[in-house]
This record gives C-alpha cells, sequence and structure tokens, in this order.
C-alpha cells in the first residue's frame, strides 16, 4: 500500500469512495459528492493523500482551513474515507499517519473533525492515531429530515506550538 498525494486523476476513485460514505447514512451530512472544482478549492493541495494499492485508490484523506483568520492558521478540519472493500485493513490509519506527519511539518496544532455518534469504526480509527472527544453537539444538523448529534474530535500535536 503507497500513501501518495491525491492527484487530479484520482478524483473518480475519490468521488467513487466518498459516494459510498455518503450511502451509509452514517459518514457525512453530505448527500451528494461535489465537483472535483469545489473539492479542490476547499481543500490545502498539501494535505490531501490517498492510499494507493494495486493501482486503484484504497481510501482518501483531506483537510481545510476552520477559518480564514490568522490565529487559526494551524487549525483544519479533515475528512477521511476509505472504500468499503478496503475496510478493516489500516488504511485509514496509515491515511491519518500521513495527514498527522504533513500537518505537524506545516505548523498545524490541531486537526479536529466531527462525527456521527453512530460511526463506531470513525470513532475507533481516530481514537488510535490520538483524537480525543471533546464536545457532543446535539441536534446539529438534519440529514434526510433525522435531527442528527455530531461527536466533536480533535488531535493536538505533541510537537507543534
Amino acid at each position: 500500500m503507497e500513501i501518495r498525494g491525491l492527484r487530479p486523476g484520482d478524483w473518480p476513485d475519490v468521488a467513487r469512495i466518498w459516494a459510498d460514505g455518503i450511502a451509509t447514512g452514517n459518514a457525512t451530512f453530505e448527500t451528494a459528492v461535489p465537483s472535483w472544482a469545489a473539492f479542490d478549492s476547499a481543500r490545502l493541495a498539501e494535505h490531501r493523500f490517498v492510499a494507493e494499492e494495486d493501482g486503484r485508490v484504497a481510501g482518501w484523506v483531506a483537510v481545510s482551513p476552520v477559518s480564514a483568520r490568522a490565529v487559526y492558521a494551524g487549525v483544519v478540519e479533515h475528512s477521511v474515507y476509505v472504500d468499503p472493500a478496503a475496510q478493516g485493513r489500516g488504511v485509514g490509519r496509515l491515511l491519518l499517519a500521513r495527514l498527522i506527519d504533513s500537518t505537524e511539518a506545516a505548523g498545524i496544532w490541531t486537526i479536529q473533525s466531527g462525527v456521527f455518534p453512530e460511526n463506531e469504526p470513525s470513532l475507533r480509527l481516530h481514537e488510535h492515531v490520538g483524537f480525543t472527544v471533546v464536545g457532543r453537539r446535539e441536534r446539529l444538523a438534519r440529514l434526510h429530515g433525522v435531527w442528527r448529534d455530531v461527536l466533536f474530535l480533535e488531535r493536538r500535536s505533541s510537537v507543534v506550538g
């Protein structure tokens, strides 16, 4: 398994994996995959990675800044998705490890994310790489007409800051 930078040519696989996550109903509030242009403009290019195995993308991770304010320059929000066929094989851990290395090298001190409480595999993955639940946002938004809670997770760097 190789972890490498996400390239525009990876977009069909990234979009397919994201769509699989959307279909579970427990991965995101999104109901449709955005365009490549929207994805590309919203995420930091130096912190986007894919896991590739046998020439096929098995998962991806990317970050977005949480704010344009200078004081939050070291805080990003991430997304990580793994192809259902590759789940349970450590792909998510490899992607998050590469992301952590990348963000720390760039001086980023906090990676945060929101995870549905029902997404137990994601919660275990995040805990394994050092994320902690810092709060619960109750009835944050509706997904298909149903109010959903979100657990707010963060990982503070031990080497930055």
